[in-house]
């Protein structure tokens, strides 16, 4: 796995961790009348990273540099005037899925890095190959 794929890896799970204080924070505001909920915008890193990723097949192919991928995901409130909850627009089944997934998702991110880690260790050990 490159430095890339683990640099790609770290921003997702530094992604899933800030979208899980965002959760638990709608969560514990259910109650909180006019409160807006928050969420994380993501899409510009995704497609940043993406973009990064890709691979030249051909020496004429022009060569994306991977090694500097930045963490410019942004906090930002729900303008909907749904009141999911009568008091505001924090739908707690919604939140919970999303808490749900966002688990799911940080474990998935952190068991390839923790992988990843451990091939090099065996590496370095002597028994093992990349």
């Amino acid at each position: 796995m490159p430095q890339s794929t683990i640099k790609l890896l770290e921003n997702f799970a530094n992604y899933y961790a800030v979208k899980q204080k965002v959760i638990a924070n709608n969560i514990a505001n259910i109650g909180t009348e006019n409160y807006k909920r928050l969420d994380v915008k993501f899409k510009d890193v995704l497609d940043e990273n993406l973009k990064a990723n890709l691979k030249t097949t051909e020496e004429n192919h022009i060569a994306i540099n991977t090694s500097d991928y930045k963490q410019n995901f942004e906090i930002v409130k729900d303008q909907s005037m749904d009141n999911a909850s009568g008091i505001n627009n924090v739908d707690i089944d919604t939140e919970m899925a999303e808490l749900a997934a966002n688990n799911l998702n940080f474990k998935f991110a952190t068991m390839k890095i923790r992988d990843y880690f451990k091939t090099m260790q065996g590496v370095i050990r002597g028994g093992g190959s990349l």
